[in-house]
C-alpha cells in the first residue's frame, strides 16, 4: 500500500531564494540597501562615478581613475540591479521591486504597489543611464523561460519608466498599509512616496529633454504640487553608525582602511576660488594643513606630488558611517526645476528655485547662516539664460558630491563643468557609460549583438541615447 502525505506541502517545499512568500514591505530593506550599497560603494560610486566626475582622486590602485573599469564590478552592478545573486543572499533591486508589486496586487494594497513601482523604475533608470540599451520589457523573465531577454532602445525604456511613474502616483495615497518598521526610506509614509515617485519623475523627465518634448509632462509634475518640498522629504536611506550597516564610503575608507580616495584638485579649486564654505565640509586638511587635492589620473603614485599624506583626505562629515544614501535629494530637484524653468519648460521663478537648491545644499552640509548668506551674494544667479544654465549645472554638480554615479550623469548631460581627460588615462576622454557584462556577449549574444548595432560600439565612449 502506497501512502503519500500533502499536508502543509507549500509551506515546507518553498525556495528560500524566491520572496513571494513574504510580506510586500519586508523587501524595502533590502532593496534599498542594494541600491545605495552599490551606488555608494567605492568601486561603483567612487571609482567610476565621483572619479569620473572629478569629485573624487585616488592616490593609488588608478586604474578606474584612469577609465580601466574592473570587468567583475562591471558585471556585479548590472546583477544587483536586475536580480542579484542567490549564491551571495544580495537582492536584485527590480526583481525584488517586481517580486513586491506582485505580492501587494496580490492583497489589494495599492500603497504598496505604488512603492515597489517607485523602486523599479529607479531601477531601470540606472541602469539605462549608465549602459544606455537594456532589458526592459522583458527583463525579469526567466521564470517565464526567457534567460536571453531582449534589449530595448533607451528611449523606450524611459517611455516605460515614465508610464510605471504615472501608475505609482496614481497608485500612492490611495489606501494600503506600508509598515513603518519596515520601510527603511519613509517610515511608512505614502505621501512622501508620492513626492518621491514625482521627483523621480521630474529627474528623468530632463534627463531626456534634449531628445523629447516634455514640458507639459514637467509642467504638470509642478502643477500637481507633488515634488519635494524640503529637504525632511529626500529620498535616502539613513545608513547606522557601525559596520556593518554603515554608509560604503565609511565602511570601505574608514573601517576598511583603504586611503586612497581622496578629493580631486578639480572640486577644491573651484570651492576655493568661489570662497565656498562647503571646502572645509568636502575635504580634510593634508598634513601641511591645506585643502589640496589631486587631479585625475597618473599612472605612478603614490609619489613625491600626490600620495597619502600631501592630499586632501574626503571630510569627516562625508566618511561618517550614518552619511545617507540618496535615491534623490531636494536640492538636486530644485536645481532641475530652476534649469526647467530657464528653459521655458515650465511656469515659476528660477531664481528662487535656484536659491532653495542652493540653500537645500549648503544646509544639509552643516553651514551656518552667516555663512550662507555670505555666499550666496557671490554665485547670484544670472539673468542671461546660457550664464544661468551653466551657473546651476555647475551648483548642481558641486551639490552632488558624493553621490558619484548621479553627478557623473548630470556632467555627461550639461557638459558643465568644463572637465578634462584624466592625466596618463588609457582613453582620450571621459567615458560616455559602462560597457555591457562581458557574460551578456555569450550567454545572450544575439540581444547583445542588436544591441551594439543600435547602439554603437561597445566600449566606454560610445554616448547614450539622451547624450547624443
Amino acid at each position: 500500500v502506497s501512502v503519500s502525505c500533502d499536508s502543509d506541502f507549500e509551506e515546507i517545499n518553498q525556495d528560500p531564494n524566491n520572496p513571494l512568500a513574504v510580506p510586500a514591505d519586508l523587501l524595502i530593506s533590502g532593496i534599498a540597501r542594494t541600491a545605495q550599497n552599490t551606488s555608494y560603494s567605492t568601486f561603483v560610486g567612487g571609482d567610476m562615478g565621483a572619479c569620473w566626475a572629478q569629485h573624487f582622486a585616488k592616490v593609488q590602485y588608478n586604474d578606474e581613475a584612469r577609465y580601466i573599469p574592473r570587468q567583475g564590478v562591471i558585471s556585479s552592478t548590472w546583477n544587483r540591479f536586475y536580480a542579484g545573486s542567490n549564491t551571495t543572499g544580495n537582492t536584485g533591486v527590480i526583481s525584488d521591486a517586481d517580486a513586491m508589486y506582485n505580492i501587494a496586487e496580490a492583497s489589494g494594497n495599492n500603497n504598496m504597489m505604488g512603492v515597489a513601482l517607485t523602486l523599479k523604475a529607479y531601477g531601470f533608470a540606472f541602469l539605462t543611464d549608465v549602459y544606455g540599451d537594456i532589458p526592459f520589457s522583458e527583463a525579469i523573465t526567466a521564470d517565464e523561460g526567457n534567460i536571453a531577454p531582449a534589449y530595448d532602445s533607451q528611449a523606450d525604456v524611459y517611455t516605460g519608466i515614465f508610464a510605471m511613474l504615472d501608475n505609482a502616483i496614481a497608485l500612492l495615497g490611495t489606501g494600503g498599509a506600508i509598515n513603518a518598521t519596515n520601510d527603511v526610506v519613509y517610515g511608512g509614509n505614502a505621501g512622501l512616496w508620492k513626492k518621491f515617485a514625482s521627483s523621480l519623475k521630474f529627474r528623468a523627465l530632463m534627463r531626456v529633454s534634449g531628445k523629447m518634448d516634455v514640458s507639459s509632462q514637467l509642467q504638470a509634475l509642478v502643477t500637481a504640487g507633488n515634488l519635494f518640498a524640503s529637504n525632511d522629504e529626500d529620498a535616502k536611506l539613513v545608513y547606522l553608525g557601525a559596520d556593518p550597516s554603515a554608509n560604503p564610503l565609511y565602511e570601505s575608507i574608514v573601517y576598511g582602511t583603504r586611503g586612497e580616495w581622496k578629493i580631486n584638485s578639480a572640486i577644491v579649486d573651484r570651492l576655493a576660488d568661489d570662497h565656498d564654505p562647503r571646502l572645509a565640509v568636502y575635504a580634510g586638511l593634508n598634513e601641511n594643513d591645506e585643502y589640496r587635492g589631486k587631479p585625475s589620473g597618473y599612472t605612478d603614485v603614490p609619489n613625491d606630488d600626490y600620495n597619502y599624506t600631501n592630499v586632501s583626505p574626503l571630510g569627516d562629515f562625508y566618511l561618517a558611517p550614518e552619511l545617507p544614501g540618496f535615491f534623490m535629494s531636494n536640492s538636486e530637484l530644485k536645481f532641475l526645476m530652476a534649469e526647467a524653468v530657464t528653459k521655458n519648460y515650465t511656469s515659476g521663478d528660477a531664481n528662487a528655485l535656484y536659491i532653495e537648491a542652493m540653500n537645500a545644499s549648503l544646509d544639509f552640509n552643516g553651514v551656518s547662516s552667516g555663512d550662507k548668506a555670505a555666499f550666496m551674494n557671490l554665485v547670484a544667479l544670472s539673468g542671461t539664460q546660457a550664464t544661468a544654465l551653466q551657473q546651476i549645472a555647475e551648483q548642481n554638480w558641486i551639490a552632488l558630491f558624493s553621490q558619484g554615479v548621479e553627478a557623473w550623469n548630470e556632467w555627461r548631460r550639461t557638459g558643465y563643468p568644463a572637465l578634462s581627460p584624466a592625466a596618463q588615462a588609457d582613453l582620450n576622454e571621459i567615458p560616455s557609460r559602462y560597457n555591457y557584462p562581458t557574460s551578456e556577449g555569450s550567454i545572450n549574444r544575439a540581444n547583445y549583438e542588436a544591441a551594439v548595432s543600435a547602439q554603437g560600439a561597445d566600449n566606454l565612449t560610445t554616448p547614450v541615447w539622451w547624450m547624443n
